[in-house]
């Protein structure tokens, strides 16, 4: 039921909105990404690279203090233990191996937290290809380690000025490049968003995690299935991962972490999910923040990976069909939760994994509930906002 139809939607959301330009290289992409990746070959060098070179599988981690504090049984999906950090690295070494096998020289990619950027950095570094990522300006300044790991991997970084210098703007930048350099160029989009192929290639690269989980929770409880699945939504490319094999299976409760911002009411959020409405975004059907006019509405979080004012289509599916439940951490509460984390487990999450430790405090659990939160990325990015908070705490 969850999956895309041959016209690449979901339900009434998806689709594949571009400019006559690109109509070519898009088609081109729909044809081919469904063969290359049911390939043997494929699945035999992606396999290949996601454990030698990624360090999958990754560990899902009982914790044990958190389990006590929320009165169950929390594990942990430790996708910040992945090579760069997140689990950027699953959809980028997929969309490489693609762009190769369609003899594309240049990789384009846009990134808000840096997250992808690197991963797709690191990629064109171990494949010698061209790299050029979009970043917004915004998030070039509060993302600076980031940045200079990009740009030591051998990639030109563009920061974006448009907008609110922001994701948003990067990927209209990056869409706009791809426009230029149609032929020689492949673009790795970083989420579940942007025209169909994307969402459905990026949910299916990103698939690993909950493959893993229902093998590794078959080690730990005896069971393929968590009662509970958390994780952070922006774009939403690891909750894809975290939940793939598991949309079909009515025994497991959904929970996606939105960005609050300073609260959903005040004009400054990203909760996409709890304020948008239909309408298209970087060439697919989805939920969008905009105005009366159908103008964009500038989004705010202090997440630079989940400021986005739209979802990947799939996202706006699961809450029309009711599958998904959708709280809006606000950045205050995201903070207190990367804190939480840190100080009960000694592991420093992103901040956009913090939105999903946030939401563990709007849920009531029974003791015999399992719960599966993913922790898509580590905090070292992060930490000139955690510094600074902590400061202010002190």
């Amino acid at each position: 039921m969850y999956q895309i139809d041959q016209n690449g939607f979901y339900g009434k959301f998806g689709g594949a909105y571009v400019p006559e330009i690109l109509h070519r290289c898009v088609t081109e992409l729909q044809e081919m990404y469904a063969v290359v990746l049911e390939s043997d070959a494929f699945k035999q060098e992606f396999r290949a690279l996601l454990q030698d070179y990624a360090g999958r599988p990754s560990p899902l981690y009982y914790a044990r203090r958190l389990s006590d504090k929320y009165g169950c049984r929390i594990y942990l999906k430790r996708e910040d233990l992945n090579h760069t950090g997140s689990h950027k690295i699953n959809n980028v070494l997929g969309q490489i191996l693609l762009a190769k096998q369609m003899g594309k020289k240049r990789i384009i990619a846009e990134t808000g937290a840096g997250q992808h950027g690197v991963a797709t950095a690191t990629v064109c570094a171990l494949m010698d290809m061209t790299c050029v990522v979009y970043m917004g300006k915004t998030d070039v300044e509060r993302q600076y380690p980031n940045v200079q790991k990009m740009k030591m991997l051998g990639a030109t970084v563009i920061p974006v000025t448009s907008g609110n210098m922001t994701l948003k703007d990067a990927v209209n930048e990056a869409i706009g490049d791809w426009c230029c350099h149609p032929q020689d160029t492949f673009y790795i989009i970083g989420s579940t968003v942007g025209p169909h192929p994307y969402p459905d290639l990026v949910a299916r690269l990103q698939s690993v995690i909950s493959e893993e989980i229902k093998h590794q929770l078959t080690e730990k409880e005896g069971r393929d299935y968590p009662d509970y699945l958390f994780a952070c939504i922006g774009g939403g490319s690891n909750a894809a991962g975290t939940i793939y094999h598991f949309l079909d299976d009515r025994r497991v409760r959904i929970v996606l972490a939105e960005a609050g911002g300073k609260g959903v009411e005040t004009g400054m959020s990203a909760a996409t999910i709890h304020l948008g409405k239909p309408g298209i975004i970087h060439g697919a059907r989805t939920l969008v923040m905009q105005n009366e006019d159908g103008q964009i509405e500038e989004p705010f979080s202090i997440s630079a990976g989940l400021d986005y004012p739209g979802i990947g289509p799939l996202y706006a599916f699961l809450v029309d069909t009711k599958r998904v439940d959708v709280l809006a951490i606000n950045d205050d509460e995201a903070l207190e939760s990367a804190f939480e984390l840190t100080r009960l487990e000694g592991i420093i999450p992103a901040l956009e994994s913090a939105h999903a430790i946030g939401a563990l405090k709007k849920m009531q659990f029974k003791p015999s509930d399992v719960v599966v939160l993913t922790v898509s990325g580590r905090g070292d990015k992060d930490m000139e906002t955690y510094i600074n908070d902590l400061v202010i705490s002190d």
